[in-house]
C-alpha cells in the first residue's frame, strides 16, 4: 500500500466537494437553488412544460427581468430546457430535465412543508418578538 504525503492528502481532499467550504463549486450550487425564484420555478415546472408567460402568472410578484434571468441560470446549470416554436407570436416552452425533475421532487417537498407548517412559524415568531420585547423592557432603566 502506497503512502502518501501531506501535500498528496491535501490535494485529494481538495478534489472531493465540501459544501461548506465557501469556494466549493457545490457550496454555488446551493446559493443559486436557495434562491427563492429557482425553487418557485422548478416547483412550477413539476407539472410539465409551461411557456414563459403562464410562469410569470404563476409567480405573483415575479418580475420579468428576474424570471428571464431566472430561466436562464435553469437552463445553464442543466435544470430546464427551452423550447421556441416559431410562429406568431414566437412560442417558448420551459420543461425540466431529468436533472430539474429529480431536483423538483426536494422543491416542491419544501414547499408543501412552508405551506403546512407556515401558521407554526407565525406562532413561533410571535412568541420570539413577544419575549425580546419582555426582555428589552427588563434592562431599560427607567429615565428620570
Amino acid at each position: 500500500m502506497p503512502t502518501t504525503t501531506a501535500a498528496q492528502r491535501r490535494e485529494q481532499a481538495r478534489v472531493q466537494y465540501d459544501a461548506f467550504i465557501r469556494s466549493c463549486p457545490t457550496n454555488q450550487l446551493l446559493d443559486r437553488l436557495s434562491d427563492k425564484w429557482v425553487s418557485l420555478v422548478v416547483a412550477a415546472l413539476s407539472t410539465g412544460p409551461m411557456r414563459y408567460s403562464d410562469l410569470g402568472r404563476k409567480l405573483a410578484g415575479v418580475s420579468p427581468k428576474m424570471l428571464t434571468q431566472t430561466l436562464r441560470s435553469l437552463e445553464r446549470d442543466g435544470i430546464l430546457t427551452r423550447t421556441v416554436t416559431p410562429s406568431v407570436p414566437v412560442r417558448v416552452d420551459y420543461e425540466l430535465t431529468e436533472l430539474g425533475a429529480s431536483l423538483a421532487q426536494l422543491m416542491t417537498a419544501v414547499k408543501a412543508w412552508a405551506e403546512t407548517h407556515i401558521e407554526e412559524v407565525h406562532e413561533a415568531r410571535d412568541r420570539y418578538d413577544a419575549e425580546a420585547e419582555g426582555q428589552a423592557e427588563k434592562t431599560t432603566v427607567p429615565q428620570k
